[in-house]
């Protein structure tokens, strides 16, 4: 039987939490040198840059040494560099920890901030925030929420549990409640169970329901109601792409703040944190696969529509 290809550890440390990219060069083509395989492989970076990280031995192997421009090029071969983050704006709202042990860390996270890196959101983000924060570069997500869902993330802390973690969600053995606040309509038969199926699909903002075999369940009840705005416990069993807030339009209840839903608003500015989306991730419960602790956490955020709607309908 053959061996799989082990992954060798990366030679380069965590810069503000972020891991370095790791690049194993494919086993054929027509590349004779390191340099040429990345200056094709990274082609959307500025002219010279790529030269720039030779030059600056930014580029290293996998015992730490920088890798030269003519380099020969060896197929299977590993790479690490940081690549050059551009400035993002600042997520000016507290990431809580609302619960930590050498296993895990669960922490209560802000509207707008992204659990993990990706695009334009890497060092403002929860994953990298918490290892700054807490010291643990080990540090990994379990689960994700969107970046405009406040809430509830669970993270572990040592990479060999992370999968027995991820496997809770995969098999749907974690129990998720969340509350939102949308329009109230006294016509509405609640609670309920809303069914569908939903297609998200790559490079389109909004997902979608069509016909089929539903692949998503959202329990719907309705916890209270006041000036024409209802607060929503909502229940879901299964974890599709913004299944709530597209099961919530499906009702006529789009939630406050969404800009996806009915309709895709034009983009908001970086740094525009006026009018966070009304989700929250508000509970957790589940056996620990490692401990066998009985867990159940639950989020202090808020959500301002309801506490103060006048105050956030001005904004």
């Amino acid at each position: 039987m053959r061996r799989k290809n082990r992954i060798p550890p990366s030679p380069l440390p965590q810069r503000e939490g972020v891991d370095p990219v790791r690049v194993r060069l494919p086993p054929d083509g027509p590349w004779g040198t390191v340099r040429e395989y990345l200056v094709e492989r990274l082609s959307g970076a500025e002219p010279g840059v790529v030269d720039g990280m030779f030059t600056a031995g930014q580029v290293v192997a996998a015992d730490g040494r920088a890798v030269a421009p003519d380099a020969e090029y060896v197929p299977g071969r590993y790479v690490w560099f940081h690549r050059e983050l551009p400035p993002e704006a600042p997520v000016p709202f507290p990431l809580g920890v609302v619960y930590q042990d050498e296993h895990i860390v669960v922490a209560d996270k802000p509207h707008f901030l992204a659990t993990t890196p990706r695009g334009s959101h890497v060092t403002e983000t929860a994953l990298a925030r918490l290892r700054r924060d807490l010291d643990i570069p080990t540090l990994g997500a379990a689960h994700r929420l969107d970046r405009l869902t406040a809430g509830l993330v669970l993270f572990t802390v040592r990479p060999e549990e992370r999968g027995a973690y991820q496997t809770l969600f995969a098999k749907r053995l974690v129990r998720k409640e969340y509350e939102a606040v949308a329009s109230y309509d006294p016509a509405l038969a609640l609670p309920r169970t809303v069914r569908s199926r939903i297609v998200k699909e790559r490079g389109v903002l909004a997902a979608y329901e069509v016909e089929g075999e539903p692949n998503a369940v959202s329990g719907v009840e309705l916890i209270g109601h006041r000036d024409g705005l209802g607060r929503y416990r909502l229940l879901p069993t299964t974890g599709q792409t913004h299944q709530l807030r597209v099961h919530m339009n499906a009702l006529g209840l789009p939630l406050l703040g969404d800009p996806l839903y009915p309709v895709v608003a034009d983009a908001v500015p970086a740094g525009d944190f006026r009018r966070p989306l009304q989700l929250l991730a508000r509970s957790l419960e589940f056996t620990d696969p490692v401990t066998g602790t009985e867990h159940r956490f639950r989020s202090t955020g808020v959500l301002e529509a309801w506490s103060s709607y006048a105050t956030w309908a001005g904004q």
